[in-house]
């Protein structure tokens, strides 16, 4: 039996790590979709997509539309005869596209949908304070993340997980149900399951500069599990107030110190190789900043050559 003619879609890093565990099993990979290649950096140079650098590593047939209704992007996918299509991290679809393939056009999602639909569901379950999540597969539909469930898996998420770790951890996760998937769909072996939308859903909408920054007026676990659900991207931010300077510090981690203390919130304690931020219910010690013009360093370095003022604050 030939194997499936398959095309995939994606953009960024977490979809690297399907299309490579596809590669790697031998699948029969016709084409690659992924965004135009944009100006980045200071230099404003063309940047290329994580998953173009790969499927140019690869040999593979890469298509880059700037319109998926294009007639002629359309033609150049009817060309690939695609009989199966997998998107990981990429746009919606018209349906002139998710229609075509004969075994239908398939999304790896890092939730446990229905919960989580958006664009940063890995950032939003750590915000929330989730112990577990997960990877589902669904057939696309004209709505976001609404489509029949083919299949799940589950994994924990620890008290120390960041959104980095949580984001590698399911990009494995999803390789492997992919790759369930497909073999499961070739023997027509699911039965592909209507979402449920009778509960309360949580949603991941897509994070912005201002909603990163953090309200320090919230409970120690509220804040602690805000920094590391947007660690290392897209970070978290305060205002550290240090005398008569004002300084956006990115805090890229953190740990909770649970002590009794009389500080103000927002308050730094007095030390020498640390930054404690006076919280409810204790202190956010944080571990790796960043302060402007600057690269991420331990907050012990940054304090070798940083001043604090008696009355420093963050807020």
């Amino acid at each position: 039996m030939s194997k499936p003619r398959i095309v995939f879609m994606g953009t960024p890093d977490f979809a690297v790590g399907i299309l490579d565990k596809l590669v790697k099993s031998d699948c029969n990979i016709v084409g690659v979709i992924t965004a135009p290649d944009k100006p980045a950096g200071r230099g404003r140079k063309m940047h290329e997509s994580a998953v173009k650098s790969y499927a140019l590593e690869q040999d593979l047939r890469i298509l880059q539309p700037t319109n998926l209704k294009d007639p002629n992007f359309i033609e150049e996918l009817e060309e690939l005869k695609p009989e199966l299509q997998i998107v990981v991290a990429f746009r919606m679809l018209p349906k002139a596209v998710w229609d075509m393939p004969k075994l239908g056009t398939f999304n790896l999602h890092a939730s446990l949908l229905p919960q989580y639909r958006g664009a940063a569901p890995i950032n939003w379950a750590i915000i929330n304070g989730e112990k577990e999540t997960g990877v589902t597969t669904f057939f696309i539909d004209d709505k976001i993340d609404t489509g029949a469930i083919l299949l799940q898996k589950r994994t924990s998420v620890s008290e120390e997980d960041s959104a980095g770790t949580l984001h590698d951890k399911l990009m494995h996760l999803g390789a492997d149900l992919v790759l369930e998937t497909i073999n499961k769909l070739e023997r027509k072996e699911i039965a592909p399951s209507k979402q449920e939308e009778d509960i309360p859903l949580k949603e991941a909408p897509k994070l912005h500069k201002e909603t990163c920054k953090i309200d320090w007026n919230q409970d120690i676990g509220t804040i602690y599990n805000f920094i590391r659900g947007l660690s290392p991207y897209p970070t978290a931010w305060t205002t550290l107030r240090n005398g008569q300077d004002e300084l956006f510090l990115k805090i890229y981690s953190a740990k909770m110190d649970l002590e009794p203390h009389q500080l103000k919130v927002g308050n730094i304690a007095d030390t020498k190789n640390e930054l404690k931020v006076a919280v409810k219910g204790g202190f956010i010690n944080l571990l790796e900043i960043q302060l402007p013009g600057k690269r991420k360093m331990t907050t012990k370095e940054v304090l070798n050559g940083l001043k604090l003022a008696e009355n420093a604050y963050v807020g």
